[in-house]
């Protein structure tokens, strides 16, 4: 799963060049995040945050969000501290995607490319930590790599054992079993967006596991 080997410096016009939608991806959260119904600054967590895009798109739609981020590579997390509002920043944490995360609750959890790197049992495992992390009424904004049904549509350059796509209808599955209300809210060949709900009865942990 290491990251290690992104050139902060060129990893967003790498990403640009290989993944076709990628500023269509990112506006699909901006979107998600407007739509919270969640007056205030949310706390957010940008889960492999890379060098910030992610974050740019939740504070287009929040100007106030407070920001948590995480991501594997220091390299890149320095990036984003610098084109990231210092007073956005409630923190950031170099942690793998499988590592406990961080104090919540959050209002919004987003992650961006980069859940497609665990496999099937790590993702499940992440919904249900997310899930606890989550306020009640809290939302999991999901933008990735899936496994297209037509494999035309495969299309975004993957490496094997390291890149582990599965299928919207699985990760649609997975969600719905970590008691979220979800849906794939965008889809664009071998792209998908998926928004998760958290219910306002639910109670909420404050350090999952």
């Amino acid at each position: 799963m290491a990251q290690f080997h992104f050139d902060p410096d060129t990893y967003l016009e790498m990403v640009r060049s290989e993944v076709r939608d990628y500023d269509t991806l990112q506006g699909e959260v901006e979107r998600a995040t407007r739509a919270l119904d969640r007056a205030g600054a949310l706390r957010t967590l940008d889960l492999g945050a890379g060098t910030g895009s992610t974050s740019l798109a939740v504070l287009r739609a929040r100007p106030a969000a407070r920001l948590v981020l995480v991501d594997e590579n220091p390299g890149m997390l320095a990036v984003a501290r610098d084109v990231l509002a210092a007073a956005n920043v409630e923190d950031v944490i170099v942690a793998d995607l499988s590592d406990p995360l961080p104090e919540g609750p959050f209002d919004l959890v987003v992650s961006a490319l980069a859940i497609h790197h665990l496999d099937g049992g790590a993702k499940q495992a992440l919904f249900a930590r997310v899930h606890a992390s989550l306020r009640p009424g809290g939302r999991f904004v999901m933008a990735d790599v899936v496994v297209p049904d037509d494999a035309a549509d495969a299309v975004t350059p993957l490496t094997p054992d390291y890149d582990k796509p599965d299928r919207a209808a699985d990760l649609l599955a997975w969600l719905q079993a970590a008691t979220f209300r979800t849906d794939c809210v965008w889809a664009a060949r071998d792209l998908a967006v998926f928004v998760a709900d958290r219910s306002e009865a639910s109670g909420v942990t404050s350090r999952p596991a």
